[in-house]
């Protein structure tokens, strides 16, 4: 998520990561973050999307067997995950002709940021207990285009690297919203991101379409993402109809459905520190 309260930043003009036209470069186990990876806590940190979607790539590469289709990708955001270069590793936890656990990790030096266990299961062609979209929400082309405000930003950050069209509510505003999100650089130089990758870095911004409290009031950090799909997204767009709550002892919970132009994908579930 992006905090609007967030002070301005002026990111360093010499050795840091630069603003490539990627999110990541990758050498082998070795990915090299640019400065489009940047979050709104900390301008040495990462927003969650970039190393979600990472982590979701090394699962799903990770052992090819029959059980290719990712359904749920669970990320732990252990501690603020430095623009640094980090390491990323993938094992089967429980492999499987129908049903296996993969888990992938990224390190930065010796220390363990982030960790997730993705669920792949085997699919099948032409099954008849497929059903109807049932869900309705307004397509990308009814949106209206976000302009964040650069000077209530870090710099430059992940907000640079999507195009976002809001249908509903108001980004960073107290209550539900709905917005379409799309990607606009690689996530790994020279790749092509997939489905699932797409989700995954769309799905953090939920706790800020459907916020549970307006962020020049008060922020909502998310400890965890996990996501839930029944099939593949279609296209490069991803619907995020979201709505978060906010407690008095200082947690929240924010979960969005997650649309594509023929209906819904699936769904996101973050916890929320809330101060």
């Amino acid at each position: 998520m992006i905090a609007l309260f967030a002070p301005a930043y002026d990111p360093p003009m010499s050795d840091g990561p630069d603003t490539a036209g990627a999110l990541f470069e990758i050498d082998g186990d070795v990915a090299v973050p640019s400065e489009l990876t940047r979050g709104p806590w900390d301008p040495g940190a990462m927003h969650g999307g970039p190393p979600a979607a990472l982590l979701a790539r090394a699962v799903e590469r990770c052992d090819l067997g029959p059980a290719n289709f990712l359904a749920r990708l669970t990320v732990e955001l252990l501690r603020p995950i430095p623009l640094r270069v980090l390491t990323v590793s993938a094992r089967t936890l429980r492999p499987g002709k129908m049903v296996q656990w993969i888990e992938a990790i990224l390190h930065d030096g010796e220390v363990e940021v982030a960790r997730a266990v993705g669920l792949r299961l085997r699919t099948v062609e032409g099954s008849l207990v497929s059903v109807p979209p049932l869900d309705a929400f307004p397509g990308p082309e009814l949106g209206t285009h976000l302009d964040l405000d650069p000077n209530m930003l870090r710099g430059v950050g992940f907000w640079n690297a999507n195009e976002i069209r809001m249908v509903a509510g108001t980004f960073g505003g107290a209550g539900p919203g709905g917005a379409w999100i799309r990607l606009t650089v690689p996530l790994v130089a020279g790749e092509e991101a997939s489905a699932a990758q797409r989700v995954l870095a769309a799905a953090d911004f939920a706790s800020g379409i459907g916020n549970p409290l307006d962020m020049t009031v008060a922020g909502a950090i998310n400890a965890d993402l996990t996501v839930a799909m029944h099939r593949p997204l279609t296209g490069s767009w991803v619907g995020i109809d979201a709505r978060a709550w906010a407690q008095a002892q200082g947690t929240g919970m924010a979960e969005a459905v997650i649309h594509d132009a023929v209906g819904a994908v699936g769904r996101s579930v973050q916890s929320l520190l809330v101060r």
